[in-house]
């Protein structure tokens, strides 16, 4: 009933401003090329529409639905942020630059707030030298978002000299007034720094194919562009060794080029779920019931409530299952069970193991975030290609047999599920032998 309510009390919202104000055409680009064309007001930020596409395609608002601008002439892309006006994006874009608007998951989003610490690391973070000091990953967020400090982040990159086709390393530091980098080894004396970019009329990029299209000594490379510039010339091209060194400066530069807005547009969603009070009287009205026995009880162990529910799942599955096969053999009711996975948003079918990277590097490299696949070199296996520290790790799924029935299991059978689905649900609530948990699936969607 909520659901119904507050998707009506939106698309109206939304109506009642499209009619208001004036019209443009925009089309945007899902992950599997499928777009749409659709009618919105000129003054529409990158948030409304992801709003506007998750009622059109009935998906599960959790946050991470982004906006990406996608420059394809020059092979980057960057994150549109929530409160942008698309319609300003898209007057930097040349005629002829066949630019793009996509929509998809980006989990890593704002998760260095949540996370400083995965995003930061404390040998590039340091207070710059007019406050004297080190910086306390504690008060972290808090220094980048206030305008008073000067944090700094610091280190060697790789940099693309201007009319050249080789790289160089230098000593890059970036600061609130923007990017320089040291022409004498570290030095920081401001006689030594040299200014190559600010961020006032600048956004940073990622680079898509770093190596194959810049000849880049790494995949790591990104970019900032100034907004109405779009030749390859004006981009100030850098790469980094790994990607948490990337990932630190990109990160870096989102805040100090926004500030406070990136975190409104973080809390933004969670207030208004707060102070929803239809959602909150709903929640707080649910209670687990064990109805097994001759009375009816209300289960205040959340252990037990979990296990209950659990079960309950595996057994309602087991059901629509002999439901499904029951003019079949019994085979068929086993067959039932093991292809369950296949409707699942997580599954990915004949996905490779460099398109599984690239889709969840897309979708954020942030601990959890996963995907299962057909194994390639096994037709008869799966894979879990799951991230945890900014790595994309593959792990085996192996069927076992045993007494005629199928089992699949990640650890060389000593733990074993009668089909995918119960193995996904087991390591999103239990880590066994992955370096961490199932959190955040890697989906794709039809506009």
């Amino acid at each position: 009933m909520f659901y119904v309510h507050s998707t009506l009390e939106k698309c109206s919202s939304y109506w009642f401003h499209l009619f208001s104000t004036v019209l443009q055409v925009i089309k945007v680009y899902s992950e599997d090329n499928t777009s749409r064309a659709v009618e919105v007001p000129s003054d529409i930020t990158a948030r409304d529409i992801c709003q506007l596409f998750i009622l059109k395609n009935h998906c599960i608002d959790d946050h991470s639905w982004t906006l990406f601008e996608q420059i394809p002439h020059l092979s980057i892309e960057r994150t549109i942020e929530d409160h942008e006006s698309v319609m300003e994006v898209q007057s930097g874009w040349g005629m002829d630059s066949h630019c793009c608007l996509y929509f998809r998951k980006n989990y890593a989003k704002y998760e260095f707030f949540k996370k400083p610490l995965d995003f930061f690391p404390e040998h590039m973070v340091s207070i710059s030298s007019e406050t004297n000091g080190i910086m306390s990953h504690s008060q972290l967020i808090q220094t980048f978002l206030s305008s008073s400090s000067c944090p700094e982040i610091h280190g060697f990159l790789h940099a693309k000299e201007h009319g050249r086709k080789s790289w160089k390393k230098f000593y890059f530091v970036l600061r609130r007034s923007g990017l320089y980098f040291s022409n004498k080894g570290t030095s920081k004396e401001p006689r030594h720094l040299q200014l190559i970019a600010e961020f006032s009329d600048s956004d940073v990029y990622t680079l898509l194919s770093a190596k194959k299209v810049y000849g880049a000594p790494t995949d790591y490379g990104f970019c900032v562009k100034a907004s109405k510039l779009n030749s390859a010339r004006d981009l100030k091209l850098l790469c980094a060794d790994d990607e948490q060194t990337r990932t630190c400066w990109v990160t870096a530069m989102r805040l100090f080029k926004y500030g406070m807005q990136l975190y409104q547009n973080f809390v933004q969603p969670h207030q208004k779920q707060k102070s929803s009070p239809m959602r909150s009287i709903s929640e707080n009205s649910l209670v687990a019931m064990d109805f097994s026995g001759h009375k009816s009880r209300v289960i205040e162990n959340p252990s037990e409530a979990l296990s209950v529910a659990v079960e309950e799942g595996l057994s309602w599955r087991r059901k629509s299952c002999h439901r499904l096969s029951s003019h079949g053999s019994p085979s068929t009711s086993q067959s039932s069970m093991s292809t369950i996975h296949v409707a699942q948003l997580w599954f990915h079918s004949k996905l490779s193991r460099d398109e599984a990277q690239k889709l969840i590097t897309q979708q954020g490299l942030i601990d959890g975030v996963f995907l299962v696949r057909d194994s390639q070199s096994n037709p008869r296996t799966f894979v879990l290609s799951l991230c945890h520290t900014q790595k994309i790790k593959h792990f085996q799924i192996v069927p076992v047999e045993e007494n005629g029935e199928l089992f699949y299991s990640l650890d060389d059978g000593h733990t074993r599920f009668t089909d995918l689905l119960q193995l996904v649900e087991f390591y999103q609530l239990n880590r066994g032998v992955l370096p961490c948990k199932l959190k955040h699936h890697c989906a794709r969607i039809t506009l």
